[in-house]
């Protein structure tokens, strides 16, 4: 039996926050505790009484940050580098995984360098793309110089796609290998469908719902997903709209979409009731590295609409286990929006053919390969590992 490790794990970003990241997070580090491994998890306070602690093998160190001025659902932890050096010290890790590159990551990556432990990082979040959606177009370079600095000096960067390790490696972020997600497919399934909550929506029988899931914001390209609900209600009346998650666009377009139906945030079953319930999948996003939720949709055997990259490009094929649109096509999602509600058949069949696809996506060979690459990195005198990257 292979030795367990001691695992240092930092994030700014964690359950029971809801994202993408704190949710693929969650599920690596249950898996390693499960595996036998003992982990540290150092992430920033969540509330005034979240308090550092310790459960079997997870102990958690809690520090002072704030949210994003401009994301008020992601916190940032401060620098914290005498306290890491202190801690680590002390009690050194065998390994360290950062999967954040804020301040309390940067701060825990020089940390580790000092103390000669290796360092993995993690590729969650297209800081950079995100930085032209709220009027910050012209630091979109200095976030995409600063985010290769931090990885060039790890390791090794995770990222949850081939074409984002692509990408990454092609513009100098150093070695990059694929850490693919996968779904819960006992959580997440058709089985789920809830009569009650589609008759809260004001969906009959027959009536088709389409359903969004993640951030209301701009990065996520929310707007498209209103307009092909609109052009696909001119060939379905009775088309439903509902709109999982939170974010600085609720408001205003509840206000101007009063039909439609705003859940707000949703967790665990409840969340998995809303996916079943549903029909169609609406995701116009083109700032993931992955997108969780195209997996989730699909092990609840929807329909899924998506653009041909990140989750959907590894994971449908086009008119066989949903539809993906081309990212350089003008036009093209709300087309195949139109096309697909006309066709009540085929929104049946893709559904049934992404949840049997989906059942091969469980997470424990994901676990298993994330722990295989933090033990690689774990063993041997490493030293000045990525000075050469400098």
């Amino acid at each position: 039996m292979a030795q367990s490790l001691y695992i240092g794990l930092i994030t700014e970003t964690f359950p029971p926050e809801v994202n993408g990241v704190a949710m693929s997070l969650g599920r690596l580090l249950d898996g390693l505790t499960e595996s036998g491994h003992n982990l540290q998890l150092i992430r920033p306070r969540q509330h005034s009484r979240d308090l550092p602690g310790r459960d079997g093998r997870l102990s958690v160190v809690t520090l002072p940050g704030m949210s994003v001025p401009f994301y008020k659902d992601l916190r940032i932890g401060f620098p914290a580098g005498a306290t890491l050096l202190k801690l680590w010290r002390f009690c050194r890790p065998d390994v360290i995984y950062i999967a954040t590159e804020g301040p309390l990551g940067s701060s825990a990556l020089h940390s580790a360098r000092r103390l000669d432990i290796p360092v993995v990082s993690g590729f969650h979040t297209n800081f950079h793309s995100y930085s032209q959606h709220y009027r910050m177009g012209l630091f979109k370079p200095l976030v995409e110089n600063y985010l290769r600095y931090f990885h060039r000096r790890t390791a090794c960067t995770l990222a949850p796609n081939r074409e984002l390790c692509r990408e990454l490696g092609n513009k100098g972020f150093g070695e990059v290998r694929v850490l693919p997600r996968g779904v819960d497919g006992e959580l997440f399934s058709p089985g789920r469908r809830n009569p009650r909550l589609r008759a809260q929506w004001h969906a009959g029988e027959d009536d088709p719902v389409a359903l969004y899931v993640g951030r209301i914001a701009a990065e996520k390209n929310i707007t498209e997903a209103i307009h092909t609900c609109r052009a696909m209600q001119e060939s379905a009346p009775g088309l439903r709209f509902v709109l999982v998650g939170d974010g600085p666009l609720k408001e205003r377009l509840a206000r101007e979409n009063p039909d439609f139906h705003f859940a707000g945030v949703k967790t665990g079953t409840e969340l998995a009731e809303h996916y079943a319930s549903a029909d169609i999948f609406l995701f116009p996003s083109r700032t993931e590295t992955f997108g969780n939720v195209t997996l989730e949709a699909m092990a609840s055997g929807l329909a899924v609409i998506a653009y041909d990259y990140a989750a959907a490009h590894m994971h449908i094929r086009h008119l066989d286990t949903g539809l993906v649109v081309p990212t350089d096509t003008a036009g093209g999602f709300l087309q195949a929006g139109r096309e697909l509600i006309q066709s009540p058949v085929q929104i049946k069949t893709l559904g049934r053919a992404a949840r049997k696809y989906s059942e091969q996506l469980g997470w424990d060979k994901i676990i298993r390969e994330f722990e295989n690459t933090l033990r690689s990195f774990s063993v041997g005198d490493i030293g000045n590992y990525a000075e050469e990257n400098l």
